[in-house]
């Protein structure tokens, strides 16, 4: 049975995550599976494929998903899965699990609890389901992509600020926890993989200070050199999982390929 690959980016619309759908169809010839949350699915396609030169735009699945909502999700991995083609061996190849929000506080007294809520729910609760939905779709151990020698990737994109080691500033208490949190999911899940001898890993990856709407309100303070555009970020990103072996596994890596501490 013929081996049918697939890539997923899951948010896909906006910032890091419209970049990397658009810089996997640009440069890969995978079916990219990529989520939504609001708009019709034909305004998202237009606002994906408009930029992008001889695309095939059927390569491009869009599939409802609300990350604060695990029906959804849930509903989105039965959507993806009747999608892929019965006469071919399907496997997620790629996969960039992007969904995050920043509430920076400062100090204690910026707290507030429905603000915690939605960043552990974003940034961590999210992911834990993703995980749980569609890992399901990374290759086995007795798979085409065994036979052809490749591992997968699943990929979370998460943040330096996360590293317990790293962190000299203090503040963003929400945001630093919720990252540290989905730093130790990574591992966990990337062992988890190992155990059921899944031909496919798990890594985190810190693409930088990125000029998204999440970062807007501190691009004033981050030097020129270090705020980059989305393209520019998420090509980095995607060549750099391209080139990640299986010991690299488990950990987290910056978008030039350097690993973050835990």
């Amino acid at each position: 049975m013929p081996a049918y690959p697939f890539a997923l980016v899951c948010p896909s619309t906006r910032g890091l995550s419209l970049a990397l759908t658009r810089q996997i169809l640009r440069t890969t010839s995978l079916p990219v599976f990529a989520t939504y949350r609001t708009g019709s699915p034909q305004e998202v396609a237009k606002d994906i494929l408009t930029p992008l030169k001889d695309v095939d735009g059927t390569r491009l699945t869009l599939i409802p998903l609300d990350l604060s909502r695990e029906d959804t999700i849930a509903d989105a991995a039965r959507q993806l899965s009747d999608n892929l083609p019965k006469n071919q061996e399907s496997y997620l190849h790629t996969a960039f699990i992007t969904g995050g929000v920043l509430h920076a506080e400062k100090q204690p007294a910026d707290l507030d609890a429905d603000l915690i809520q939605q960043t552990f729910q974003i940034n961590v609760i999210s992911h834990l389901l993703l995980i749980k939905h569609f890992a399901q779709f990374l290759p086995k151990t007795r798979s085409a992509a065994a036979k052809e020698g490749k591992i997968a990737k699943w990929v979370h994109v998460t943040a330096k600020v996360g590293s317990i080691t790293d962190n000299k500033r203090g503040g963003w208490y929400s945001y630093r926890a919720s990252k540290a949190a989905l730093n130790q999911i990574i591992k966990t899940f990337d062992i988890q993989l190992q155990q059921r001898q899944s031909q496919a890993m798990c890594v985190g990856v810190h693409p930088g200070t990125v000029k998204t709407a999440l970062s807007k309100s501190f691009w004033g303070g981050v030097p020129a050199e270090d705020l980059f555009e989305p393209d520019f970020a998420a090509r980095k990103l995607l060549g750099m999982v391209e080139n990640l072996r299986v010991e690299d596994r488990g950990r987290l890596w910056d978008w030039s390929g350097k690993e973050v501490p835990p």
